[in-house]
């Protein structure tokens, strides 16, 4: 996670960033994986396939940077769907999460589960990720890239001790609705999601 400055907030966002931390794992937050605004888009069958967004209902191709941005969005729900899978089970082995994640996004994920596995933590309850909205789309690099915005509600998605199932007490002023900026890359297996970054801003 990006680190903040000092001033005015600094004692709640140091707070913040350590409910981040046992939530997440470094610097890939959690995110949701509600598709496209609410809760019923986490439901996979909901979510659009790569070859269902690149054509349009009539089976004719779309244009190159629509489809990316379909294509993006449909693996960022994903995403954030075995995301909440994985965190939940305590591990990414049994989940598709690796289809949908490289680089930073699941290394730090990775790294997050191990941390939470070794406190003897889990969680329940839902992530989700409001109006994700394209803000920039490149596709003449080497790696194809579409950037997300969105607003990460993780206010109903808790920590509990595994053994007891009860909830991990957490910081009250932590934010639970905040903007995170994401990173989606098109690699030659698929489009990834590379990176997460929470800006510690309400949403």
């Amino acid at each position: 996670m990006a680190q903040q400055a000092r001033p005015a907030g600094a004692k709640v966002r140091k707070r913040n960033h350590a409910y981040m931390g046992t939530l997440i794992a470094v610097a890939c937050t959690m995110v949701a994986a509600s598709g496209c605004s609410s809760d019923k888009s986490a439901d996979p069958k909901q979510a659009p396939s790569a070859t269902a967004a690149s054509k349009t209902p009539s089976g004719k191709p779309v244009d190159a940077e629509e489809a990316a941005k379909a294509n993006a969005l449909a693996t960022y729900t994903s995403y954030w769907r075995e995301m909440g899978r994985s965190y939940a089970k305590g591990g990414a082995e049994e989940t598709a999460l690796k289809d949908y994640a490289a680089g930073s996004a699941l290394v730090g994920a990775n790294t997050g589960m191990a941390n939470m596995r070794k406190a003897g933590q889990s969680t329940v309850g839902e992530v989700t990720v409001k109006n994700p909205t394209v803000t920039q789309i490149d596709l003449d690099r080497k790696v194809p890239n579409v950037r997300l915005s969105s607003c990460l509600d993780v206010s109903r998605w808790k920590v509990i001790d595994r053994d007891t199932k009860k909830p991990v007490v957490l910081p009250s002023d932590r934010l639970t609705r905040y903007v995170v900026a994401s990173v989606v890359e098109r690699w030659p297996e698929g489009w990834r999601v590379v990176r997460d970054t929470p800006q510690e801003k309400p949403c």
